[in-house]
């Protein structure tokens, strides 16, 4: 069978290339350059270059093709809007969608595959000719929540060949092939921030309108330099410490006043951060609508949170809402609900439109 890998340059992608040929497939790395930049802030020659060895050492081929238009188009567009809405967007998710399960895709299907393959900690589960999303074997690396908006045809052409082995078995599989990869640390954040401050990245493409800090009371506090600058939760770079009349404690954002510019936040008490549900849409059903409207299961609503128990609402097809058995900190407009059954099966996810408190 010929798989062709997105290869990154990373010990993921190197050891799933590796593990594919030693299946006895015919194997081809394809490299994605999403960004181009002319700072270098972006990784992506550095990463070639990695890929370039990788390949040479494992003896299989590799192209090198550059996504950057369509990145653009279908992801980094959306992120800048979301960000003008004074959402918190998760362009990794997009990304997945339009660009890795995408314009890859078909490029690979040009080059005669049979399948892709990547290396996302991630499962894939067929019965009945449907194809159901897991979480991988090595639980602390699954990657299944940034996999929620896969669509069936996507689920059935893709190989994960690290679904049964953990990260330490990763580099140790690695080391022993004398791979360059074997140490190179994860890469974490968005490829098109990189090094730089997330701030000044977001001014040369978003103006900013700088205006108030005002307490829950609608005390002013300071000044904001935009609120897309800022999450829901976040403590640090509010400047707005040692204030008089204030209680000692640390401050954090709560909301966002869009209409009148207004960042809202609070101190000490993190009451008012907490809420009991959310409402979500551009729901994607894996593999498909559920029969039943009511849902007793699990969410995520931010990659690496340990599972919470919800039960969800289904609207209409793509609209539901999610009631916290628990109350949830910090719930952010823009990031993804992500529904997972007791034994670990991703249901799919949508994006997070709203936060809601029940009235006592």
């Amino acid at each position: 069978m010929r798989v062709v890998v997105g290869i990154s340059g990373g010990v993921d992608s190197s050891v799933a290339a590796y593990l594919l040929k030693k299946q006895g497939h015919d194997v081809i790395g394809l490299f994605m350059v999403n960004w181009e930049e002319q700072d270098g802030s972006c990784t992506a020659e550095s990463d070639f270059e990695d890929v370039k060895r990788v390949c040479s050492k494992l003896d299989i081929p590799y192209f090198s093709v550059n996504y950057a238009k369509q990145y653009y188009d279908r992801v980094f567009s959306h992120f800048l809007e979301e960000y003008k809405k004074g959402r918190t967007p998760n362009p990794d998710v997009l990304c997945n969608r339009e660009i890795k399960f995408g314009p890859f895709l078909e490029q690979a299907r040009r080059l005669g595959a049979d399948m892709i393959a990547t290396g996302h900690y991630a499962k894939k589960i067929e019965k009945d000719g449907e194809v159901y999303l897991a979480k991988s074997h090595d639980l602390n690396k699954d990657q299944s929540y940034f996999l929620n908006q896969l669509s069936q045809e996507q689920l059935k052409s893709v190989l994960f060949p690290l679904a049964d082995i953990d990260k330490p078995e990763v580099r140790h599989i690695a080391a022993e092939l004398g791979l360059s990869t074997a140490e190179k640390k994860d890469s974490t954040g968005i490829c098109f921030i990189g090094e730089r401050n997330f701030k000044n990245f977001l001014k040369g493409y978003l103006p900013a309108q700088e205006g108030d800090i005002v307490d829950l009371e609608g005390n002013k506090v300071g000044r904001h330099e935009g609120l897309m600058y800022y999450t829901l939760g976040q403590r640090r770079g509010l400047n707005i410490g040692g204030m008089k009349g204030g209680n000692g404690q640390r401050w954090f954002v709560v909301k966002k006043d869009l209409k009148n510019n207004l960042l809202i936040v609070s101190q000490g008490e993190e009451d008012a951060l907490f809420s009991d549900g959310l409402y979500a849409s551009e729901m994607n059903w894996i593999p498909h609508l559920p029969e039943q409207k009511e849902l007793e299961i699990f969410a995520k609503f931010r990659y690496r949170q340990p599972d919470q128990a919800v039960k969800v609402t289904i609207l209409d097809e793509k609209h539901i809402k999610v009631d916290f058995k628990e109350p949830q900190r910090a719930i952010t407009p823009g990031q993804y609900v992500v529904l997972y059954t007791s034994e670990g099966i991703c249901l799919g996810g949508g994006v997070i439109d709203e936060s809601f408190k029940k009235s006592k």
